[in-house]
């Protein structure tokens, strides 16, 4: 087994998962990620998977992977997620299916896996990526806003299932950042939302790693179960 932390990242390829990609190769982790299409450019130091999220056979064969290349998985982000900005009576259910399997199935079946493989050393991080959508419970993300909250049930069922093998289970909400996520999205509807955050800007890549970075410490040890919200949202 490596001497170094592992850190699996989920939506990889581009936007936050990208940033994370690149933030914490910078601080000496080796870092594998997935996603739907291939990586532009793929940094030294990091090694990247073809795959749904959704699949099973596939996240198992990547975890699989991951503990014969280097014998452990320390940490995981499940950043991966689709976007529906659609009314309940237009969502035809192809498009409810996604985002409930891109936003929910996949953080289940990526943390299922990983969980796993950390139980080995008796250490790891979990990280979800929720969104305010779900407590602003916004009009016309039904679809998108009820597969988050159900990242934030899973994250606090998953906390308390994995405590005793010194796995922590948390979850960062942030609200607008400018990624592919929000393209189409008219930007009036963009400033309703960040008009009910108590900070009323745009979040970037920066604020959303200050989060994880806590998560990830070695020191967050005790905190478990727990969901931040970001810009003031409750």
């Amino acid at each position: 087994m490596i001497d170094q932390k592992v850190l699996v990242i989920s939506g990889s390829s581009k936007g936050i998962g990208r940033f994370l990609v690149d933030h914490y190769l910078s601080k000496g982790l080796l870092v594998a990620g997935c996603s739907r299409s291939e990586m532009e450019n793929p940094p030294l130091g990091y090694t990247h998977y073809c795959l749904d999220v959704s699949d099973e056979v596939s996240v198992k064969h990547m975890f699989t992977d991951l503990r014969r290349k280097f014998g452990r998985v320390d940490y995981l982000i499940n950043n991966a997620g689709v976007g529906a900005m659609n009314y309940s009576l237009t969502t035809p259910a192809r498009q409810l299916l996604n985002v409930l399997n891109t936003n929910f199935v996949g953080t289940f079946l990526l943390s299922r896996e990983a969980a796993k493989v950390m139980q080995l050393n008796r250490f790891g991080r979990i990280i979800n990526f929720s969104s305010v959508a779900t407590p602003l419970k916004l009009k016309g993300e039904s679809a998108y806003g009820s597969a988050k909250a159900a990242v934030v049930t899973f994250t606090h069922i998953l906390a308390k299932e994995l405590a005793d093998l010194n796995i922590t289970v948390n979850a960062v909400g942030p609200g607008p950042v400018k990624t592919s996520l929000l393209r189409g999205v008219p930007e009036e509807k963009i400033q309703e939302i960040i008009d009910q955050q108590a900070i009323h800007r745009y979040g970037t890549f920066e604020d959303v790693a200050n989060v994880v970075d806590f998560f990830l410490k070695d020191e967050s040890g005790l905190i478990t179960s727990q969901v931040i919200y970001l810009a003031g949202v409750c």
